[in-house]
């Protein structure tokens, strides 16, 4: 008899059901062995050696395992097919060690839990990977060096709030928010405006269409106030129209990649409303196995943990007949697509995330399934099998229509662009939720009647409109994680926990789907980047990330990473320990920032300096007005809200340690201060 070793019962009972009595399959319930919980566990004198301890709730596990070890021929180690996965299978040896004197001890990895990968990956074993381990042991020893010696830090700066903590990622990925949040804060809209005109053919007026103002002589139009706008309609006054140019073309659109970790919880929180965490448990459940009729249990999707699209050429060509049998063979490409990782670092060479079988579909597999396990199967199936077909095709017109009054043509160009699709391609399987065209291209969703070049127009009406630009949106959970894995931070095993600790913590809430800064998180963040500037950087953590992925490929040594990093590290902490000691930051009890929906409110006032209109802004130390012509015009002030009673000077809004209170404005001339009325 041979011991398969796997970390979770689901996935067990799915080996159980594929092997014969030859094996025996035991589950190890996780990790079984990590760093002390209350203590540092890692000596920083002797080459960052970790102590590691039993983690208690495996004992009974453990002996199981080493029981059955005893008993067995062989040894396999089967944990999930990356460093975490092969950490554990480390972790299991050491931790059974004197069971397996004498044993022959293999390693094998698959990326589904189907009969044929575990049978291919029984036939060809392999040895542990010592890089993959090392890799994990090194993140494991960082991210306990920054937790441990930087969390008690933060405790004395910020005393009275329970719950603080700083991660090396963690920290990072509240930067991300908190500079978000600040840059949309620090937003003052700018005005612009637009012109369409709205046309016809000579003989066809019922069929109606609009062209944008694109071109006055060589430059772009730059409408910045109503009376730009208006001048231009009356230049155009009696004006002559025609068609200067038509142009047609047809353009494709490619289908998306399948999916990868990162793009399934963006796709879960986009079009489920799911939590990245929610994502990960229903995926984990779909690759582990499901019982089904006929077939025992049995794994639907393959390895979850992924930021490869690399897929398989069985799965190719199983994915091309379901394609041929339910859509024809004019939606297949003449080859099979292949797509290139996006990801700054791909990690080891998985596959994407794919149906195990294609074969499989969602309407069959849905009275075998729970509510969000078919949900999320038929997300994962139809982006796979969009992922294989033709691209969408569409007819794309684009006509420039002149002005022109006494046979002399006026400087004034418009363009209108209408789109036809002409062949569903992938889209016949898998939406596609196109963003909002630009106001430049703001005529791009109509359909335009047939058109030639010098073809006189008809002018039924020009219409001036009000825009103002816009702040970057606020991070939802979905892009934030699409941003960390375009910073480089982090690995698909991490996005959900890290979003999940940062709104646990309350650094982060959620405004419907926006994610937006606390006053903690706001604090906490300030601090930690003003003491470790280096260390919670997006530059160094990306690096940092490089590096581990250098360990995991055999290139540099996970020691002498950790002393590059710890030596400026301990440094950065002797000093940060010295200012925290010095000073206490306190933060407002119950205050949060404003709702993501929320504009800066007017104050009907007037700026002393350019004339614009006035804005009630609200900064790190309160309110105050700024001019909304603002970065032209650098115009603030603070809030007014009375007359001193000492001098007879401006009571104005000011914010403290201990909240808002009401200050004289000629301080420190006039110390006068009040409570808020």
């Amino acid at each position: 008899m041979d011991l398969i070793i796997v970390e979770s019962p689901t996935k067990a009972k799915a080996l159980r059901g594929f092997l014969g009595r030859g094996y025996r399959v035991l589950a190890s319930m996780g990790h079984v062995r990590d760093l002390p919980p209350k203590q540092l566990g890692v000596d920083v004198e002797h080459d960052f050696r970790p102590t590691y301890h039993q983690i208690k709730k495996a004992a009974k596990t453990l002996k199981q395992i080493k029981d059955t070890a005893q008993e067995a021929g062989t040894i396999i180690l089967a944990t999930d097919p990356d460093r975490e996965g092969e950490a554990i299978a480390w972790h299991v040896t050491q931790a059974i060690k004197a069971a397996l004197k004498g044993k022959s001890l293999r390693r094998v990895t698959f990326h589904e839990i189907t009969p044929q990968a575990v049978q291919a990956a029984l036939a060809a074993p392999g040895e542990m990977d010592m890089d993959l381990v090392n890799a994990q042991q090194a993140r494991r020893v960082l991210d306990r060096l920054v937790g441990y010696q930087v969390s008690p830090v933060l405790w004395k700066a910020i005393r009275g709030r329970k719950g603080l903590s700083a991660g090396r990622v963690q920290t990072v990925a509240l930067r991300l928010v908190v500079e978000r949040d600040r840059e949309i804060e620090a937003f003052v809209p700018q005005e612009y405006w637009t012109l369409d005109a709205e046309l016809s053919k000579v003989n066809d007026e019922e069929r109606r269409f609009r062209a944008r103002l694109f071109r006055i002589g060589k430059e772009k139009p730059n409408l910045k106030t109503e009376a730009d706008a208006l001048a231009i309609v009356d230049a155009l006054e009696g004006a002559d129209w025609r068609v200067l140019k038509v142009k047609k073309q047809h353009k494709t659109r490619h289908p998306y990649p399948p999916y990868t970790t990162s793009t399934l919880q963006q796709d879960g929180a986009n079009r489920l409303g799911w939590p990245a965490a929610k994502t990960m448990k229903v995926a984990q459940e779909l690759y582990e196995g499901v019982a089904l009729p006929d077939e025992g249990t049995v794994g639907l999707i393959t390895y979850m943990r992924t930021d490869s699209t690399h897929v398989a050429e069985p799965a190719q060509q199983e994915a091309r007949e379901v394609i041929a049998c339910f859509w024809g063979d004019e939606y297949l490409p003449e080859r099979p697509p292949t797509y290139k990782t996006r990801a700054k670092v791909a990690q080891e060479a998985h596959e994407a995330i794919r149906p195990t079988s294609s074969l499989r579909t969602p309407k069959d597999l849905r009275p075998h399934l729970t509510p969000d396990q078919a949900k999320l199967y038929e997300l994962i199936w139809r982006r796979f099998i969009a992922s294989q077909m033709r691209p969408a095709v569409y007819n794309v017109t684009t006509v420039d229509v002149a002005t022109a009054r006494d046979g002399q043509d006026l400087p004034y160009l418009f363009r209108a662009s209408g789109r036809e699709l002409l062949f569903e391609g992938f889209l016949k399987v898998y939406e596609v939720h196109d963003e909002k065209p630009s106001d430049e291209d703001g005529t791009a969703d109509q359909v335009l009647p047939p058109l030639s070049d010098g073809e006189p127009l008809v002018l039924h009406g020009l219409y001036p409109e009000q825009h103002f630009t816009k702040p970057p949106p606020h991070f939802t959970e979905a892009s934030l994680i699409k941003e960390m894995e375009k910073q480089g931070i982090g690995r698909p095993s991490t996005y959900a926990s890290i979003v999940r600790t940062i709104l646990q913590r309350e650094y982060v809430e959620r405004q419907g789907k926006s994610l937006l800064a606390t006053e903690l998180g706001y604090v906490v963040c300030d601090f930690l980047v003003a003491q470790f500037p280096d260390l919670f950087a997006v530059s160094f953590t990306a690096k940092m990330e490089d590096d581990l992925d250098g360990i995991a490929r055999g290139e540099r040594g996970w020691v002498e990473t950790l002393h590059a990093f710890y030596t400026p590290f301990s440094e950065a902490l002797g000093q940060a320990q010295e200012t925290a000691q010095a000073q206490t930051i306190s933060v407002p009890v119950g205050e949060r920032k404003r709702k993501a929906s929320d504009p800066a409110p007017l104050t009907g006032e007037t700026c002393p300096e350019c004339g614009g209109a006035v804005l009630l802004r609200q900064g790190k130390y309160g309110r105050f007005r700024a001019c909304s012509n603002f970065p032209k015009c650098k115009w603030k002030a603070p809030v007014v809200v009375g007359t001193c009673p000492k001098c007879g000077g401006d009571l104005v809004e000011r914010k403290g340690k201990r909240g808002v209170f009401w200050g004289c404005a000629n301080y420190p001339t006039c110390t006068h201060t009040q409570e808020p009325a």
